[in-house]
């Protein structure tokens, strides 16, 4: 279906799939692990021994769609632009720290950087700590007590950002519809973005048009 004039068309298929996954696996191991630490809640839920199993395997599975989504270009291409920091977002930093009413970005700001730079990090370490508390046999005691201790508060860290990521998220009502349906306002984008159309070409060129919200085919 042709898109309206003034839509623009921000997230293919394939970017918006790799988020939902992405944070519905996070989601499941910051509720489960809440379950796990939280005695209230651990009374509440009962049932210890599956909520490990599903932290566990939740867990493992948190890089599966990111390393499956490099397979379409479009999320390649915004890998790339997440990846590389540039003198604009140097200025947009600046601009933000100011209060200033003209923040230079393209497709993504640099605080959208920041966080999906840390985010990455994290999960990564998260997931090598996970994995030395649960293969027992795989290091001595001393580096299971030390992954533990960064695991546990490594999650903390991860559900205060978690939230201010979702409070952001709640806060702009047009960035949440870009990510729900991939299409965004063409002002929006213009007052949020206002570097990104010079980006947009090679995008739209990767892009699959919207037709619908069901996964990547």
């Amino acid at each position: 279906m042709p898109r309206p004039p003034d839509l623009l068309l921000r997230f293919a298929r394939a970017e918006r799939w790799v988020h939902r996954t992405t944070a519905a696996l996070m989601l499941v191991c910051l509720a489960t692990a809440a379950c796990l630490y939280l005695p209230p809640l651990a009374e509440l839920v009962g049932r210890r021994r599956l909520v490990v199993t599903v932290h566990v395997w939740c867990g493992l599975a948190l890089p599966v769609p990111l390393l499956l989504g490099l397979a379409f270009r479009a999320v390649r291409a915004d890998v790339s632009r997440l990846s590389r920091f540039h003198p604009v977002d140097w200025v947009w930093l600046r601009a933000t720290r100011a209060r200033a009413s003209y923040r230079p970005a393209g497709k993504f700001n640099a605080g959208q950087k920041l966080y999906a730079q840390w985010t990455l990090g994290a999960m990564l370490v998260i997931l090598g700590t996970g994995l030395l508390m649960w293969l027992t046999h795989l290091a001595p005691t001393a580096w299971r007590t030390g992954a533990t201790f960064v695991h546990d508060w490594l999650a903390a860290a991860i559900a205060v950002v978690t939230a201010g990521h979702v409070w952001m998220a709640v806060r702009d009502p047009e960035a949440r519809r870009g990510m729900r349906t991939g299409l965004v306002d063409r002002r929006w984008a213009e007052r949020e973005h206002p570097l990104w159309p010079a980006e947009r070409p090679a995008a739209d060129a990767e892009a699959v048009p919207v037709s619908g919200d069901g996964p990547p085919s």
